[in-house]
């Protein structure tokens, strides 16, 4: 039993960095789970750090009983990946960049890792990852997911459930789907610019077209128009 009294069976971690699939999850979890365990990983990227202050201001959005604070783990990553773009702002991926310039070695599993040792200890068990449908990478595919659930299970000694809940969504349809939420204050912006998305970066691109092609309005503040890059 968790410390409100509420079975744990009926609990979930969900893995959470502040956008757009971070607050649906949030949304979704809300309405299936009676305890909300939020999780962010610092690796010590360029964007964190305003990533995570949009995070807290999304959190407060959300007034409800069953959502524990936020978890924030570290897991720095400079002396892993050494000279990688993720911590240089000058090398930023741009707008027209396409998905392999952004990806990110290991994300997925050291983001599940350190997630379901987090899991494990405290019994929870499932655990969210916010993958998308046509995510291209080798660590966002269902079999990936599987096995790294199995690991997790025959490491902790618990049944625990590794999900992606959108792998069947684009970011449109995310966005469609729960069109009432606070987009204001989520963020996705390898780039950020006085706590303001850049307009500039593959991210906030990839956010721009989400928004068009669900048909609804972008409330997102952006420090350069999408004419200017």
């Amino acid at each position: 039993m968790s410390g409100t009294g509420k079975d744990q069976g009926r609990a979930v971690a969900v893995l959470v960095s502040g956008g757009v699939e971070s607050a649906a999850m949030l949304s979704e979890a809300l309405r299936r789970y009676e305890r909300i365990y939020p999780i962010y990983v610092r690796k010590g990227f360029v964007w964190e750090t305003v990533e995570l202050a949009h995070l807290k201001r999304l959190l407060s959005s959300y007034k409800a009983e069953g959502l524990a604070d936020l978890a924030v783990l570290e897991l720095p990553l400079r002396n892993v990946y050494k000279a990688h773009w993720s911590f240089d702002r000058d090398r930023i991926p741009g707008s027209r960049a396409p998905n392999p310039a952004v990806y990110l070695p290991g994300r997925n599993l050291l983001l599940l890792g350190v997630a379901g040792l987090f899991c494990g200890v405290r019994r929870v068990p499932a655990l969210w990852i916010g993958t998308l449908k046509g995510n291209p990478f080798r660590d966002a595919q269902p079999g990936f997911l599987r096995q790294v659930g199995s690991l997790l299970r025959e490491s902790l000694g618990l049944p625990l459930r590794v999900t992606a809940p959108f792998r069947k969504l684009t970011k449109a349809q995310v966005i469609r789907r729960w069109r009432d939420l606070p987009w204001e204050k989520t963020f996705s912006c390898l780039n950020p610019k006085d706590h303001r998305h850049c307009g500039r970066c593959q991210k906030c691109a990839e956010r721009r077209a989400g928004f068009r092609a669900a048909g609804v309005p972008d409330p997102t503040r952006y420090a350069r128009s999408s004419r200017e890059s």
